[in-house]
């Protein structure tokens, strides 16, 4: 079956939910097993343990962010061959998307493993989770190739147009990390460490099912062993992008990790709820993230054609969508707000801030966020990754980190101070990704 899509022709609407949708399922299965880590952790590990894997996410979705950066240079350069018919280029691109994503991971793993713990005792984790926190790390750290190369894989597919074989993909690795996360930590008793051995063990089996699918499409047959040694233009050429959108996703989690910090100043219960709201708030994320990434692998084969005007539509289609789903994702979140919370702890007072904290950040702050990730994605799918990096700045660490610290420490409003801090910072890179739309330079490119 062929489940590679030419988003230069055919309808727009129907080209992009076909291809969202099954992004939009894989980003919930792995929020899901996310989910359930934490729901594993706080029933046999306490409160602690939820602050601790809370604290660790942090740190993790720097790690995943990072090789998801790194590897979407990859996701625009093959759209882009693929769009202008150039069957050697796409060779070349793959090739070298998996020496640089290698090469990559390693000084990630090493930064992982020897400042972990330092980062955490900045950040204040409570005394009671911060061993747990630091065992967590340490094992993710140690599996930081199968994370990047699985996601230079699905880069791959999603650069052709195929977003249905990572779905498949990270299905079986989200069932195998469910079952590894109740063995190593509800029978063998290994405590959250438990649960970071069955993230590692799931996303190992998840690169090994990622290259055997490219082998049976035959994508692995047409590349050489010159393929792995990249030329230096093709290796700019993913720099370019990737170095960018790593600083973006890293800048982002950074700034979470720093406002989680200020959180852990309140408390473990405190700690617990901005770790759990955080984990719920992701899922009204989803279907942008999904829409996002279908909008860059559009907009670039279209660009790589020439087709700029479609490439705009799918922007414009993507927004709306991103608005329609994301709203409902709130409104459900906010309808059940307390029912959620208490799925992963029953602490009436980590209820009780979770609650307010949901109440405030998964709002409007939500839709916001959803047109800024659409721009930002089709900004990156367009050839300007400066610009989606200058909006993630601005709004992780000059809006973010400045809103919170004024609004709980200067205005005295502590805990809700930080909530609304980081619900307000969404507003303006929202506006000024729609002014790219709008005006930039990528309407001055060359039309077919």
């Amino acid at each position: 079956m062929n489940t590679e899509h030419n988003f230069t022709t055919g309808n727009i609407a129907g080209g992009l939910i076909k291809f969202a949708l099954p992004l939009l399922l894989a980003n919930v299965l792995m929020a899901g097993y996310n989910l359930i880590d934490m729901l594993v952790v706080g029933r046999y590990c306490g409160s602690a343990g939820v602050a601790a894997v809370g604290n660790a996410s942090m740190i993790c979705f720097i790690i995943s962010s990072i090789g998801l950066g790194i590897t979407i240079g990859g996701t625009v350069l093959i759209a882009r061959a693929r769009g202008g018919g150039d069957k050697a280029g796409e060779h070349r691109i793959t090739g070298a998307l998996f020496t640089v994503t290698a090469i990559a991971s390693l000084p990630v793993s090493l930064m992982g493993w020897y400042f972990s713990r330092t980062v955490f005792i900045w950040m204040g984790v409570p005394v009671e989770s911060l061993s747990a926190a630091c065992n967590y790390i340490s094992i993710i750290s140690a599996g930081t190739l199968p994370v990047f190369g699985y996601n230079a894989v699905c880069a791959f597919f999603r650069g052709v147009g195929d977003s249905l074989r990572p779905l498949l993909i990270i299905t079986v690795a989200a069932v195998m990390n469910v079952l590894l996360d109740f063995y190593f930590t509800g029978y063998c008793g290994y405590g959250v460490a438990g649960v970071a051995f069955a993230t590692v063990l799931a996303q190992l089996a998840a690169l090994f099912i990622g290259l055997n699918c490219m082998k049976k499409r035959g994508f692995l047959s047409g590349l050489s062993w010159r393929d792995f040694l990249p030329a230096p233009d093709i290796v700019l050429g993913l720099l370019k992008i990737g170095i960018p959108g790593a600083l973006q996703m890293t800048v982002v989690n950074l700034a979470f990790l720093l406002v989680t910090g200020m959180f852990n100043h309140y408390g473990v219960a405190a700690a617990a709820a901005a770790g759990i709201g955080l984990k719920v708030s992701t899922l009204a994320g989803m279907p942008s993230w999904a829409l996002g990434q279908a909008v860059t692998t559009a907009a670039a084969q279209n660009m790589g054609g020439g087709k700029l005007l479609r490439a705009a539509g799918f922007v414009r289609c993507g927004v709306m969508l991103g608005l329609l789903s994301t709203g409902t994702a709130v409104i459900f979140i906010q309808l059940f707000a307390g029912e959620i919370v208490l799925l992963f702890d029953g602490a009436a007072e980590v209820v009780e801030l979770c609650v307010h904290y949901l109440r405030i950040f998964c709002s409007f702050s939500g839709l916001a966020y959803a047109a800024m990730y659409i721009y930002n994605s089709f900004a990156l799918g367009t050839g300007a990754p400066m610009l989606a990096l200058f909006n993630s700045l601005l709004e992780a660490v000059v809006l973010r980190l400045l809103l919170c610290w004024v609004l709980a420490y200067g205005y005295g409003l502590g805990f809700s101070g930080l909530c609304w801090g980081m619900a307000l910072s969404t507003l303006p890179p929202a506006l000024i990704g729609f002014l790219y739309y709008r005006f930039g330079r990528w309407r001055r490119q060359k039309q077919e």
